[in-house]
């Protein structure tokens, strides 16, 4: 019989790999499976301790990190500290915020400061690691944490699903634009995710049970459903992937 096919490797053994927002919940969780993968990992934030303690952990398991103090609304100095450091094979965009209120209570200021992390900085952190990349000659892969609300609307939400749907139409472009330099970019659109920050909104029982209402599947999604998809997503399992999302929403979107 003819050789078997073989599956591409899920391992990210040599690559550079930076998180944006990885001192806690998701980015911390990120982080840990890409070094799990093998990748080394940067995990960058603002806030140095958190950060620093995420790379340590990290190494304690037995992989490479470092931590890397970074404020993504700063577009200069961003770019600055990227070119100051190798090029990354792996991005992942995840630094973001919340302010769920009604659409007539919104802010000149709540909406500079969800649009202005979730979609500018992540813009001008995507440029900025892909600039490098197609410097360097690599074929990388930006990845955007997105979330359910990029796909669908959601009370209270108008602030955070107008980032998320711009994020999503950035990213198609940003494939469109990147794909000659072998470069692409994809986004992961998760439902719910219990962390650290959420936790506080799922006291309100009735709001709990409005989610769990809509996630079919019955449960609130954790940082380990999104651990594995970070990780495909940087591998060349998905090497023909580009301009699209993978939705972890528990069936949200499905009716």
């Amino acid at each position: 019989m003819d050789t078997l096919p073989t599956t591409p490797s899920f391992r990210l053994d040599g690559k550079r790999a930076l998180v944006t927002g990885a001192g806690r919940g998701i980015g911390l969780a990120c982080a840990a499976a890409l070094g799990q993968a093998g990748a080394h990992v940067t995990l960058a934030a603002r806030s140095h301790g958190e950060v620093e303690a995420g790379a340590q952990a990290i190494r304690t398991a037995g992989g490479q990190a470092d931590a890397l103090l970074l404020d993504v609304h700063d577009v200069t100095g961003t770019a600055q500290a990227l070119d100051g450091i190798a090029p990354f094979d792996i991005l992942l965009n995840n630094a973001g915020t919340n302010r769920p209120k009604p659409f007539t209570d919104v802010s000149e200021e709540d909406y500079d400061a969800v649009l202005g992390l979730n979609l500018r900085a992540a813009f001008f952190v995507a440029q900025s690691a892909a600039r490098r990349m197609i410097d360097a000659g690599v074929r990388g892969s930006l990845i955007h944490m997105g979330s359910q609300m990029g796909h669908v609307g959601g009370p209270r939400r108008s602030l955070y699903c107008a980032s998320k749907w711009g994020l999503e139409g950035l990213s198609k472009a940003m494939a469109l634009d990147l794909a000659p330099h072998g470069i692409r970019s994809n986004t992961i659109a998760p439902t719910f995710i219990e962390t650290p920050m959420t936790k506080p909104f799922f006291e309100d029982k009735a709001f709990l049970a409005s989610v769990l209402d809509k996630i079919k599947l019955g449960r609130l999604g954790t940082v380990e459903d999104l651990m594995g998809v970070v990780v495909f997503l940087a591998s060349d399992a998905a090497a023909l992937m580009t301009g699209t999302s993978l939705v972890v929403d528990g069936g949200w979107t499905a009716d």
